[in-house]
């Protein structure tokens, strides 16, 4: 099976989530998205396949989405989108897609579901 993680390495969640994949024999592509950002359509794909809202895959616990004013209160999917794109710290982690779907690896046993 192929898999693509959008990684950061300096997290624990992330690292345990990889070393799934790798275990369980996953093709996996690597992405570190910090480097290699995703642009405003591949989040939203992602989100809507993962089924979930952008505020959902916000870093909401990020330092700098308090100070964007994005946690709390009546902010739009466009406007977390845009400050994702423009900060990707701000895009929580791991996201995983497969051909059988996309999770938010939150734990990382979240991974199982499309594996």
């Amino acid at each position: 099976m192929k898999a693509t993680i959008w990684h950061n390495p300096n997290c624990g969640t992330s690292r345990k989530t990889l070393e799934i994949l790798e275990a369980e024999g996953a093709e996996v592509t690597v992405r570190e998205y910090l480097k290699d950002p995703p642009s405003r359509d591949e989040l939203r794909r992602v989100y809507e396949r993962a089924g979930i809202a952008p505020r959902e895959g916000l870093r909401a616990r990020e330092t700098l989405a308090h100070d964007l004013d994005l946690v709390e209160g009546a902010v739009s999917d466009e406007a977390i989108l845009d400050a994702m794109v423009e900060n990707p710290i701000l895009i929580e982690r791991p996201l995983v897609e497969t051909e059988i779907g996309v999770r938010l690896c939150r734990p990382q046993d979240v991974v199982r579901e499309i594996l």
